[in-house]
């Protein structure tokens, strides 16, 4: 066990840090100001749903176009309710004319049997995120510039699962929306309830906020690499660590290893700190980093930093308050990430 390669100064960091925001934290704060703004327009896709006819397509044609909702942002929404990605809506169009003899769903909705020829689909190469303009708030912003395409892909994702066809119902079984046209109560509640995970993924925080981006982005990195065995929460907490204040102390990032028990089970509890500004929030971590890692050594458990940005290389005093008071600290790059992972692995077991 070498532990000195786990801890570093803020100037042996800065030489393996990324200093400005890193692509990939830009992509996830692209994400959320996507999941803001679908927020922001919930109520008004509720009442469009609540005031459409199931079983008159024209109808909910002219409603959209009449409210002047954009067909790429209502498409968006539908893909997030029916939780079908750009990958899954890829899949339909390879295998389009399996689905869809003639191009041409048809369908059973309440007794009745409904047919729609499609325009656009399928279409060479693939509807991707971006030729729907749904990968970015400025896309989603923009003129529809493919509105029979999306016209297409939201009959699919409504109706798709009333197939006649039992195999194109099978393909299609989460795009079944369309059943719940014009009942109020019960859309309202379905998106309300379905929405609820899309309100915790932002956070209540600012969508362009590139802080709570980088945390993100850190989690879901972390998950996806250690695996199964390990519980990764983001804004968590390690039982019966607090502050000077007698409070609770929160932890960006706490893991642990699900296998584990005892009234001692250790934690990793870390702080995601990357800021290309200097500003008040290197202060406070640096403040509060003593008493965050006296209570969590109390715990057995353990403190790591994720330090960051040339806000952070400029406040040095406070980033080095971060470093000294910590079991581990890396850099924002995915090098420095594979050190934090062997450090939680090392130390959980």
């Amino acid at each position: 066990m070498d532990n000195d390669k786990y801890i570093r100064t803020i100037q042996e960091l800065e030489k393996v840090g990324s200093k400005w925001w890193p692509k990939e934290v830009k992509e996830e704060a692209e994400k959320m100001s996507v999941l803001q703004y679908l927020l922001d327009t919930q109520d008004k896709f509720i009442s469009l749903l609540n005031l459409a006819d199931r079983t008159d397509l024209e109808q909910i044609f002219s409603l959209v176009e009449a409210a002047k909702f954009g067909w790429h942002l209502f498409l968006k929404h539908l893909m997030i309710l029916s939780d079908i990605g750009s990958e899954q809506l890829q899949r339909f169009n390879a295998s389009f004319s399996e689905l869809f003899a003639d191009n041409m769903l048809v369908y059973e909705i309440d007794g009745s049997e409904y047919s729609y020829s499609f325009t656009c689909l399928p279409v060479k190469g693939s509807p991707s995120n971006k030729k729907l303009q749904i990968d970015s708030l400025q896309g989603l912003h923009a003129p529809c510039k493919n509105a029979n395409l999306c016209k297409d892909l939201v009959v699919l994702l409504l109706f798709g699962a009333y197939s006649v066809n039992a195999g194109t119902r099978a393909v299609l079984e989460k795009c079944k929306l369309g059943f719940l046209l014009g009942k109020k109560s019960k859309i309202t509640v379905y998106v309300k309830q379905n929405y609820i995970r899309v309100s915790r993924i932002v956070g209540g925080k600012m969508a362009n906020d590139l802080g709570n981006a980088a945390q993100l982005y850190a989690v879901r990195y972390l998950s996806e690499k250690l695996g199964k065995e390990y519980r990764v929460v983001s804004n968590g907490t390690i039982p019966g660590v607090q502050l000077d204040d007698d409070k609770e102390a929160t932890f960006d990032i706490v893991v642990d290893r699900i296998a584990a028990e005892g009234r001692f089970k250790p934690y990793v509890g870390i702080e995601v700190s990357f800021q290309e500004t200097s500003n008040s929030t290197v202060e406070r971590k640096g403040r509060e980093a003593r008493a965050r890692f006296q209570s969590t050594i109390n715990r057995r458990s353990y403190v790591a930093y994720i330090i960051d940005g040339a806000g952070n290389f400029s406040r040095t005093s406070a980033a080095n308050d971060m470093c000294m008071n910590s079991h581990c600290n890396v850099g924002y790059t995915e090098k420095e990430f594979q050190l934090l992972i062997e450090f939680i692995k090392e130390k959980l077991g």
